[in-house]
């Protein structure tokens, strides 16, 4: 049996997370990866909700600074995140783990539709459901459809996994004194503007009473521990 103080959650990926070192394209074993992270989490019985970016594979905004028209531009995007769940979802069968892609964007061939009972049911069974298209409408990113998604399921939590362990005060990169904050308001969050998670996502989630962690993916054992409710990243909420 689980340990788990979470029932169900959506876990939010970067499209970085499955590409080579210099963040371009889908490498395959970087996919495994992430698979096996999701996967130890996965066994013990936490339903799993995944949406994947695209940042591997297309970036609009250098769609935009060519003159790009912003809808086209976002809808490359959403089948970019496609290509990145099909490719997850692979992963994830190696991994023993039953997997289903559902599209906002209905591609009937490769993928399910969206439809929420059934991806409701889906995490019943046990299958980690990968949201693909985000939100299937421009103007919206990736962030906003997986609070979007975990809102709809009935969620107890949504996960931000980036390669940063939490929210800081500034670029802990290019700034070594930037301060950690270990938990903030949904307030706060949107106050400080640090661009870990777009402000649309933020205030679904503050409207929702949906709680946020900021974690590091890479950093081992860092799901399983917040699973277990122990510190692993920034906790944002009431």
């Amino acid at each position: 049996m689980t340990d788990s103080i979470y029932k169900r959650v959506i876990i939010k990926i970067g499209g970085e997370s499955l590409s080579n070192p210099g963040g371009i394209g889908i490498d395959p074993q970087r996919a495994e990866e992430v698979a096996r992270r999701i996967a130890a989490i996965h066994a013990q019985e936490i339903e799993i909700g995944i949406v994947i970016g695209a940042g591997n594979l297309w970036r609009g905004i250098d769609g935009l600074a060519h003159g790009m028209d912003r809808a086209r531009a976002d809808q490359i995007g959403m089948l970019a995140t496609v290509m990145n769940s099909l490719a997850l979802a692979d992963a994830l069968e190696r991994e023993g783990v039953v997997t289903r892609v559902q599209t906002a964007i209905e591609m009937r061939a490769i993928a399910e539709p969206y439809i929420r009972l059934r991806a409701m049911r889906h995490l019943e069974k046990g299958r980690v459901v990968i949201f693909g298209a985000g939100t299937g409408n421009p103007y919206f990113t990736t962030d906003t459809a997986a609070a979007l998604r975990a809102a709809e399921t009935g969620a107890d939590l949504l996960i931000k996994a980036t390669k940063v362990d939490g929210v800081y005060s500034d670029d802990p990169i290019k700034n070594p004194e930037a301060r950690r904050f270990e938990r903030l308001t949904y307030l706060e969050a949107l106050n400080l503007q640090s661009h870990v998670m777009d402000s649309t996502a933020i205030t679904l989630c503050m409207e929702n009473q949906l709680p946020i962690i900021v974690l590091n993916l890479w950093k081992p054992g860092s799901l399983e521990r917040v699973m277990r409710g122990e510190s692993g990243g920034t906790y944002i909420g009431d």
